[in-house]
């Protein structure tokens, strides 16, 4: 598990986007973080990592986003660009971000959204 929390010029920035919309962190919802994680998109197959189905949950505890979510393989060695990736698209919404990477069930192309599908179709893939 790795936890990131956000630097202060972007702990700042959180607070002023905070200010703008006047809402309590508290009030972010699990749906909000899942579109937000819809910008972190996996280096190999260039599609988000909502639409392959590697989300598999996420839990908000106060101002940490938890989430839950596999790779299409344990070995995949760009694992801290995802997760980068995660605290970047996030930023603003939490102050903190936990990954459990989770490898049961394993992930399969059966987890791909119709979404994911048509993208990998136009990418030339066969799904």
């Amino acid at each position: 598990m790795r936890t990131a929390r956000l630097d202060g010029d972007a702990r700042r920035n959180y607070q002023g986007q905070l200010n703008e919309r006047r809402r309590p962190m508290s009030d972010i919802t699990v749906a909000e973080v899942e579109e937000a994680l819809r910008d972190v998109i996996d280096p190999e197959l260039g599609i988000n990592i909502v639409d392959l189905g590697l989300l598999y949950g996420i839990t908000l505890e106060g101002n940490a986003a938890i989430i839950d979510m596999t790779l299409t393989s344990a070995a995949c060695p760009l694992t801290d660009v995802i997760e980068d990736q995660a605290v970047q698209a996030l930023e603003g919404l939490v102050t903190e971000v936990r990954i459990n990477w989770v490898w049961l069930p394993p992930w399969g192309p059966d987890k791909i959204t119709v979404e994911g599908r048509e993208q990998l179709r136009a990418l030339g893939f066969n799904v």
